[in-house]
C-alpha cells in the first residue's frame, strides 16, 4: 500500500510517477519495498534493446502501441514490445 501511495504523491506533486530517486528516498524512509508482487501476468513486456530492462504492461498503452516514440528511462535506449502468448 505504501508503494502505491508514494506513486500517488509523486503524481500529485510532479505530474508523473516513477521508481527514480524521489521514489527510492521515500521507500527507504517508509521502510517499504520498491517492487510489488505481481497479481497477474502482463499482456505485454516493453523491453529496452540496450540494457534489457523490462516493464510489464497490462493494457494496450501508448508505449505498447508505439514503442518507437519512447526510450528507456534508465539508459535512453530503444524499446520493443513482446506480446505474452501464454
Amino acid at each position: 500500500m505504501c508503494h502505491e501511495l508514494i506513486h500517488a504523491w509523486q503524481y500529485h506533486e510532479f505530474g508523473e510517477a516513477d521508481h527514480g530517486r524521489t521514489f527510492t528516498r521515500w521507500t527507504d524512509t517508509l521502510d517499504t519495498t520498491q517492487h510489488c508482487e505481481r497479481f497477474t501476468s502482463p499482456n505485454w513486456w516493453v523491453i529496452c534493446e540496450d540494457c534489457d530492462g523490462r516493464l510489464a504492461r497490462y493494457r494496450r498503452s501508448k508505449v505498447v502501441k508505439h514503442p518507437e516514440k519512447y526510450s528507456c528511462g534508465d539508459c535512453d535506449g530503444s524499446l520493443r514490445v513482446e506480446e505474452v502468448t501464454e
